[in-house]
């Protein structure tokens, strides 16, 4: 496990007004009583973890739709991060938001209260691609919300934007990248869709419009492209930023550096173990103290870390591999040849080709 001198804490907010067509992940209807059961026991929970000893440089609020939460409330639990962990004076604190909820007073109140960093989820500056995605927001909406923010005192300001949408074309997905890029933004976190089991995308009528494979790659390939020549640079798979706007939360994740979780399904990576809290808001809510289930007993080891440095521009620093780095080698000359890798004798980095077949790259890589 790699030594860590500060720490990050994410708080899972589950709640969504309404759930995306193709989204898997874990959240629950929201309602007044519940967030406010759930401000509630997420302080409780920030007391219980509480860690003076080393500083907190990074929060990050996901979702669900953290945005659905009062900006009194997201006052709140600063609050009681501030009274139980030592918040450096220039953390990056990051608020998931979906455009339907900000007014430009809420983000007025949302940046006094301490966010510094808002993550729209955008997806597309298609009408048509927001419908059939089941987004609640229309692509003018995004860009006023965009706009507000900015007027609001917000300087560090990240969207989504999905690749291989239902009908979406190389051309609609030029459109919303360059106009999306001409926004007052830093950073954009570019995803390809990926149909999860059990989600409404999960059916052979979506499979049959989606962008085939060989449109996809040629997608991504032009969009990181155009994203560059607008100053976003590439720093992982799937993130581009201006400089010094990397998001500093997710390179913990990458770096294998410590975080803490607090919420529904939230994750950790802290005192040299990788722990979950069930998906249940109900227990959640009425417990003292989250449940918790250990993943993994000792995290980040080679292995671990090999894949995770490999999915960034920085790549993975062979200095650091040990009796692995000879059999590593072996395999470099091949992976230039394809065009999916660069290596200066020190570090080994996917190029963008590579990292769209990053997968299939960084299990030869690591484990062949």
């Amino acid at each position: 496990m790699q030594s860590t001198d500060t720490l990050g804490l994410y708080i899972h907010v589950p709640f969504c007004g309404k759930k995306c067509r193709y989204c898997a992940f874990y959240s629950d209807s929201y309602s007044k009583q519940s967030s406010a059961l759930f401000t509630d026991a997420v302080c409780r929970n920030l007391t219980n973890y509480s860690v003076k000893s080393i500083v907190t440089d990074t929060v990050y609020f996901g979702g669900g739709t953290p945005s659905l939460l009062d900006a009194s409330q997201i006052e709140s639990i600063m609050n009681c991060i501030k009274s139980n962990f030592r918040l450096s004076d220039d953390a990056e604190v990051t608020l998931e938001a979906n455009p339907n909820t900000l007014t430009f007073e809420k983000l007025c109140q949302l940046h006094e209260a301490g966010v510094n960093r808002l993550s729209f989820g955008v997806q597309s500056l298609i009408d048509d691609e927001l419908k059939i995605l089941g987004r609640t927001h229309t692509a003018e909406r995004a860009v006023k919300a965009i706009d507000d923010a900015r007027k609001a005192g917000f300087e560090n300001i990240t969207c989504d934007l999905m690749i291989g949408i239902p009908h979406q074309t190389a051309e609609t997905l030029e459109y919303s990248a360059n106009r999306l890029a001409l926004l007052p933004i830093q950073h954009i976190s570019a995803y390809i869709l990926k149909v999860e089991e059990g989600t409404d995308f999960d059916s052979s009528e979506i499979k049959s419009i989606l962008p085939d494979e060989d449109e996809t790659a040629n997608m991504y390939l032009k969009m990181g492209e155009l994203l560059q020549k607008h100053g976003f640079m590439q720093y992982e798979v799937s993130n581009f930023a201006k400089k010094g706007f990397e998001s500093r939360h997710n390179s913990r994740y990458w770096k294998c550096l410590d975080y803490i979780g607090i919420g529904p399904s939230a994750h950790s990576c802290y005192n040299g173990k990788r722990f979950a809290v069930p998906s249940n808001i109900e227990d959640f809510l009425h417990s003292q103290i989250q449940k918790v289930e250990v993943t993994d007993n000792a995290p980040c080891g080679f292995e671990e870390r090999a894949m995770l440095a490999l999915r960034l521009k920085s790549g993975l620093d062979l200095s650091t591999a040990g009796s692995r780095r000879a059999d590593i080698e072996k395999k470099i000359p091949m992976l230039i040849k394809a065009g999916y890798a660069e290596y200066d004798g020190r570090f080994l980095s996917l190029t963008p080709k590579g990292f769209l077949m990053s997968n299939s790259v960084i299990g030869y890589v690591v484990f062949e």
